[in-house]
């Protein structure tokens, strides 16, 4: 991570970056930002694609249990990240299970898990409020990139790296799976083992991403830069690189607008908003097309 600060510090001093980099918790804030926009652009296709964007969003609120569970177990109030994954990911995978295995509608069944683990973590929270600030939940909420510390930046940065393996390896053979399971399955594709290690890795991502987007937010960072590329890519390939595009240039201008002071509003909020921004822009781009 001093490697990282160094190369921020040398482009600040070259007058590539603003003088406010000068500072390691800014320079922190702009990696976590560089690894999340890229990480979540690439999964988002597959979560459109496979209509789990609900189920993001469940994962993501699922994160508030998870840190109330930690604080009372002992874990710091500011990292709780045993607890944190833990529950997420056995919530995710849980969910996956009983789905499979049952003809309950995906979306009432999500909506089921995601009604109990907020109404659990509303419970728990009024325990954790004796022990800890209740207001540094509000970060587990709506983000806060500027808390960001080095070991933050290193469980990102294994995610991302186990991310872009599994997209690097897959990407191809989860999507045909998503798209055309028959076809898949005739050549010799598991599609049960696509399914849990997506689901797993949209688990993994969305807890990773929290501190930055906040858990209210984070599945439509998942989804609204997705649904843009749709809107206006041709082929899978484009819809792929778009999605990445958006996301990432969403989440520099969300956390470098409000350090300049030009959003006065939290990064998470600022980065769902230019979001939406570029949404708004691709149904434009799209209408456009059609009439020409």
């Amino acid at each position: 991570m001093d490697s990282l600060r160094q190369t921020a510090f040398m482009l600040q001093e070259l007058g590539w970056l603003p003088a406010m980099f000068q500072y390691a918790f800014l320079t922190n804030a702009l990696v976590a930002t560089c690894m999340i926009g890229p990480l979540l652009g690439a999964l988002g296709p597959l979560v459109v694609v496979k209509r789990l964007a609900f189920f993001s969003e469940a994962v993501g609120h699922a994160a508030l249990t998870g840190v109330a569970i930690g604080i009372l177990l002992g874990e710091p109030a500011t990292e709780p990240l045993v607890s944190l994954f833990c529950f997420c990911t056995l919530f995710a995978l849980l969910l996956h299970w009983i789905k499979s295995r049952t003809s309950i509608p995906y979306d009432a069944l999500v909506g089921v898990f995601l009604s109990f683990s907020i109404a659990l973590g509303a419970a728990l929270i009024l325990y954790v409020a004796k022990k800890v600030n209740v207001h540094l939940l509000e970060n587990v909420l709506f983000g806060s990139i500027l808390t960001v510390k080095d070991r933050d930046l290193l469980v990102l940065a294994a995610i991302s790296a186990a991310a872009l393996l599994l997209i690097i390896r897959g990407s191809n053979k989860a999507l045909l799976a998503s798209l055309l399971p028959e076809l898949a399955r005739t050549r010799g594709i598991n599609l049960r083992l696509y399914d849990y290690l997506f689901i797993l890795m949209i688990a993994l991502v969305t807890v990773a991403s929290v501190k930055v987007v906040g858990a209210i937010l984070v599945g439509a960072l998942l989804l609204i830069p997705a649904t843009s590329a749709r809107l206006i890519s041709r082929t899978g390939r484009e819809f792929f690189w778009l999605s990445v595009l958006f996301s990432t240039v969403s989440c520099l201008l969300g956390v470098l607008l409000p350090m300049a002071g030009a959003m006065p509003v939290p990064s998470g909020a600022a980065i769902v908003i230019i979001a939406s921004g570029g949404f708004v822009l691709a149904l434009i781009i799209r209408t456009w097309r059609s009439f020409a």
